[in-house]
């Protein structure tokens, strides 16, 4: 017989916590009110394994869903367990791509090819592109976004304080239930971060350099973990063997539950091969590296070999 296995609440999901404050949980209402009117990512990985496993449990049509779970030993009293063959499907290891940009233009130039889950910035990032950094500018880009349609769009948080990243995070989140809120790995920022948590937000642990600042990021409830490759290695570590370490801690802690390893500062296409190759699935990419994704000379001369060969035999373009 199988062994049942607890599986804890995903990063992001509203966590029991003892005496939140008036005003947080004041705060977290709305979030929790926009979070409950889409499925959560518990729900929808396990639509994926009622369906992998053909049961049924499409949108919509319950019984067949609940009955799986049932048979698989899930209790309704708010904990879940899953057999352990069960846990490997929930974890949700596809591929995500996002574009590191505040520019809108780029945004609408990327989003046609449909690579991308959604778009993170940080307080340089809105420096380069030149875009304000205040909750107004936020909320044109966070409409600019999800008009787009994209998944997600991550934002980060700013303050000198953890109470200042804590209010700015929560009026980040408040702009839409599709934000994750991102803060640096700081004593400061953490302390921020388990507050945001614990109102049900969900965090990205941003400007990672090493490998303990992926444990402590799982351990605390993180949703995504970013680390730099192209600085680390400025700062004359092996960036790429770093991140395929800190890749390990992430695997290997999966039953903490999941977390993302959000591999950003990438400086080549063949650096996201590279990594990819050793199992990171989660890469922020400029719109100069998702450029290279597309410039490869033999494949260009084939293209328009194919096309001209295309001409010759009487095609009509655009027919």
């Amino acid at each position: 017989m199988a062994t049942a296995t607890l599986l804890r609440p995903p990063s992001g999901c509203l966590r029991a916590c003892s005496g939140p404050s008036s005003a947080a949980v004041a705060r977290a209402a709305p979030i929790a009110a926009r979070q409950q009117q889409r499925p959560s990512q518990q729900q929808r990985r396990r639509r994926a394994v009622a369906a992998q496993a053909g049961r049924g449990g499409g949108a919509g049509s319950g019984s067949d869903e609940e009955d799986y779970f049932q048979e698989q030993g899930s209790v309704d009293d708010g904990s879940e367990y899953y057999d352990s063959e069960d846990m490997q499907e929930l974890v949700d290891t596809s591929l995500r791509l996002y574009l590191d940009s505040a520019d809108t233009k780029e945004w609408e130039k990327w989003v046609e090819t449909g690579l991308f889950y959604g778009f993170t910035t940080n307080p340089t990032i809105l420096r380069r592109d030149a875009v304000a950094c205040n909750i107004a500018s936020m909320r044109q880009l966070t409409r600019k976004a999800f008009s787009l349609e994209v998944e997600e769009l991550q934002l980060q948080a700013w303050g000198s304080t953890s109470q200042e990243m804590y209010s700015c995070g929560l009026d980040l989140m408040d702009l839409d239930g599709r934000i994750v809120v991102k803060l640096p790995v700081t004593v400061e920022g953490v302390k921020a971060a388990h507050r945001l948590i614990q109102d049900g937000v969900p965090v990205t642990m941003t400007a990672v350099y090493a490998a303990h600042q992926v444990v402590s990021s799982l351990a605390m409830g993180a949703a995504y973990c970013a680390p730099y490759v192209g600085r680390m290695t400025d700062a004359g570590k092996n960036g790429i063997q770093e991140t395929v370490r800190m890749q390990k801690i992430v695997d290997l802690g999966c039953e903490e539950g999941h977390m993302r390893l959000l591999v950003a500062s990438i400086r080549s296409a063949d650096e996201v091969a590279s990594l990819a190759a050793e199992g990171c699935n989660t890469f922020t990419l400029s719109p100069a590296v998702a450029a290279q994704m597309f410039d490869e000379p033999l494949t260009i001369q084939a293209a328009e070999l194919f096309q001209e060969h295309a001409d010759e035999m009487g095609a009509m373009r655009g027919h």
